[in-house]
């Protein structure tokens, strides 16, 4: 019960980073920078919508979809994760003044502050929806790599912030933002590295591997084995992951196969189905 409410009051803390980098650095100098928050922004420069709000309602019915498609467990964090960063957004805006007018400034220490808020929530399994949670359901429905969806989907923000603000440069250093947040998740999450690589040897391969294709929704390749002192057969399974679902992994095989031996390495550079194109 502890750990449980521990894990709340980290994630609760990383989402207060995410809303605190907003509203002193991103919201006032126009930066959208990617996802629903970017989305928001140009709606609160343009219509004086409130950015929080504006996040809530567009999540709602991307979150019932989640619930439907990924079951309770999955959605449960989500669910808190997007209301509490909404609430949190809009809560602290007139309470926060604005650190900077300076656009590169601003651009570098948000998407600093986001990206550490980030980092944290994804540790624990929770994330905030928005194009996450878009982007997990492309992955699910059509097979379209979680980073490649989340790259359109931001781009499309950004672009539509140039056009809305006509400003090339806003667009651009919304761009950086973005590039500065996704690094700081990596160092957050696992020191900088992209993915990882997991050898786990277990006598549960075929439980294990339908978990993690089911609630990771990542593949897994089956390598036949032999014991060198028992010279019994055995199965090593092969796992890529990516930064936010290393932790969920660890999660799998401790509740799933607790006696398997696991090595986890660096991947440097991953190619194929799911991760960057095979040139």
């Amino acid at each position: 019960m502890v750990s449980y409410v521990k894990q709340y009051v980290v994630i609760s803390f990383g989402i207060l980073l995410g809303a605190v980098g907003l509203n002193l650095f991103l919201i006032p100098n126009r930066i959208a920078a990617g996802g629903l928050s970017g989305l928001a922004t140009i709606l609160y420069h343009v219509a004086g919508w409130p950015v929080g709000i504006v996040m809530l309602i567009v999540n709602i019915p991307l979150l019932c979809y989640g619930l439907y498609l990924f079951g309770r467990g999955y959605t449960v964090r989500t669910i808190y994760g997007a209301v509490l960063y909404s609430v949190l957004v809009d809560f602290t805006a007139p309470y926060l003044p604005v650190m900077t007018e300076d656009i590169l400034l601003a651009s570098l220490y948000g998407g600093v502050l986001a990206g550490i808020g980030a980092g944290i929530v994804f540790r624990y399994r929770c994330n905030t929806a928005g194009t996450a949670m878009i982007a997990a359901i492309l992955n699910h429905k059509w097979g379209i790599s979680v980073g490649q969806a989340l790259f359109l989907a931001d781009g499309i923000v950004v672009f539509l912030a140039g056009i809305v603000f006509d400003s090339a440069e806003l667009a651009l250093y919304a761009a950086l933002s973005i590039f500065v947040t996704s690094k700081v998740v990596d160092i957050i999450q696992e020191g900088g590295l992209a993915s990882k690589a997991f050898f786990i040897v277990t006598d549960r391969a075929d439980v294990l591997t339908a978990e993690v294709n089911r609630r990771i929704v990542r593949g897994v390749t089956i390598i036949g084995a032999r014991g060198g002192y028992s010279r019994q057969p055995k199965e090593v399974l092969l796992c890529v992951v990516t930064a936010d679902q290393i932790t969920p992994l660890k999660e799998l095989i401790h509740e799933h196969a607790p006696n398997a031996f696991v090595i986890v390495t660096d991947a440097y550079e991953v190619l194929g189905k799911g991760f960057a194109d095979i040139r």
